[in-house]
């Protein structure tokens, strides 16, 4: 045998090896042993299946981890929800900071965080176990959290906690989170109806609306609503879709009758572009789109003069620099609550709106000044800041500045001066946190801020070049 095949066959040994490793791994207990191992493999190396296995037995480990971490959220949020020490906290109010400056994340998503992290560790052991285990995923975990929590705060019995335990472990094996929170939702419906009842009642105070930014220049609107708020929604959207497809229709049947008027062979050409309009080459979903965004543009145009925050009607922002508006340069345009959009679209927006000029640094793009020819000095340094911040200044948040306060970094009562390097946008909650919740914060020009914790952790926030997305 030649030296060339020798190595191969010890080559294909190898891959054996390790192939029948990660099979060992993935029947192994998760730990951090267990994952130095799975580490130290190149996925490269293995067959097709010993991939899949590999992967696998990560997704086992990154359970067991979350299973640490679920026991780490709740040694800093405490086991139990804390009490608000004044009229201006929340509950877990200074707890929720933490975490959420801690992994920055927003507050919203701090505190579920830490209520997932609770319902586990507190009421649900089978459930942790299975996690720590890696006979569940992380998303399992949290769905089963989520969907008996509010039962749990009932007071549903322990032995009904058990049967909807096991019943969702064991429905966990071989379904996905989305079909395991519907098999808890009616467990709990079977054992415990009149908590169900009050579940359902109480879920009703937590309907919202929220967006949230994707890639590609969208985003997702999500409405959580009661099912028959829903449907209403749907029933408004399809009612607006009905009339625009008659209108459709009447559109092309005067276009045919116009074609016909005029000469048979003009007809013919003309008929096969006029008769398929923009609105009948939509698909379904578009036209659902097009509707919600058409029903809520009227009900915005009829309260624009009522509604002014900062003494300025509701507006949608674009930022975009003078060579890309003449056509002169292609350089994204900026969506204030979104972030870059094409230059055509920001063409687009910028040929039907009122145009304002800001001077910004040419080297970092953050805020400097603008015209204030047009406003008395007071509202001049309210929209100045409004553009600088865009959002409330704490780290994560990102509620709109239009919604926020305007903040002394330095308390007006202590001398602090109303110069924009002292003031700056926080919202309601993170105003208060401030003022009343040992949160201290140093400000600078350029909107750039410094905050300190109560138990003294340092978070900077930096300047927000207005050309770049927050």
């Amino acid at each position: 045998m030649t030296t060339a095949a020798l190595h191969a066959k010890s080559v294909k040994v190898v891959a054996i090896d390790l192939n029948q490793e990660v099979v060992e791994l993935l029947a192994a207990y998760p730990g951090i042993h267990t994952l130095s191992s799975l580490v130290a493999i190149d996925p490269a190396n293995l067959n097709h299946s010993g991939r899949i296995d590999y992967l696998s037995a990560l997704e086992r480990q990154s359970a067991w981890l979350q299973a640490v971490l679920q026991r780490a959220i709740v040694a800093v949020a405490g086991e139990m929800p804390s009490i608000a020490e004044n009229m201006w906290d929340g509950i877990d109010g200074a707890e929720r900071e933490d975490v959420a400056a801690a992994l920055r994340l927003s507050g919203n998503t701090a505190q579920m965080r830490i209520d997932v992290a609770r319902t586990l560790v507190n009421h649900l052991p089978n459930t942790c176990s299975a996690l720590a285990m890696g006979e569940i995923s992380s998303a399992h975990a949290t769905v089963i959290a989520k969907e008996t929590a509010a039962a749990i705060r009932d007071g549903i019995s322990e032995f009904a906690i058990y049967q909807i335990e096991e019943k969702a472990l064991a429905h966990a094996e071989f379904h996905t989170p989305g079909q395991v929170a519907n098999k808890v939702r009616t467990t709990i419906a079977q054992l415990a109806p009149a908590e169900f009842e009050e579940v359902v009642d109480r879920a009703r105070e937590t309907r919202r609306v929220s967006c949230y930014n994707e890639a590609d220049g969208m985003a997702t609107v999500v409405a959580i609503l009661p099912a028959q708020d829903a449907q209403t929604v749907m029933k408004s959207i399809e009612a607006y879709i009905l009339m625009m497809n008659s209108r459709d229709e009447a559109d092309r049947a005067d276009s045919r009758c116009w074609t016909s008027a005029t000469n048979a062979s003009a007809a013919h050409s003309s008929d096969t572009g006029s008769a398929t309009s923009t609105w009948s080459l939509l698909t379904a979903d578009n036209k659902r789109a097009d509707a919600l965004t058409a029903i809520l543009s009227g009900a915005l145009a009829q309260n624009v003069d009522d509604v002014r925050p900062h003494r300025r009607p509701v507006t949608v922002n674009v930022t975009i620099d003078l060579p890309t508006l003449l056509g002169l340069a292609e350089n994204p345009g900026q969506l204030s609550g979104y972030g870059a959009i094409p230059a055509s679209v920001a063409r687009e927006l910028a040929s039907d709106a009122t145009w304002k000029r800001f001077i910004t640094d040419p080297q970092t793009g953050n805020l400097l000044d603008y015209g204030r020819e047009k406003y008395e000095p007071p509202q001049a340094l309210v929209d100045f800041l409004l553009a600088r911040d865009r959002t409330c200044r704490f780290p994560g948040c990102r509620q709109s500045a239009s919604r926020a306060d305007i903040d002394h970094a330095q308390s007006w009562e202590i001398g602090g001066e109303t110069t924009l390097e002292n003031l700056g946008l926080l919202c309601r909650r993170h105003h208060r946190l401030k003022t009343h919740g040992k949160w201290s914060l140093v400000s600078n020009a350029d909107g750039s801020c410094n905050w300190t914790s109560p138990v003294g952790k340092n978070y900077f926030v930096p300047a927000r070049p207005i050309n770049e997305s927050v």
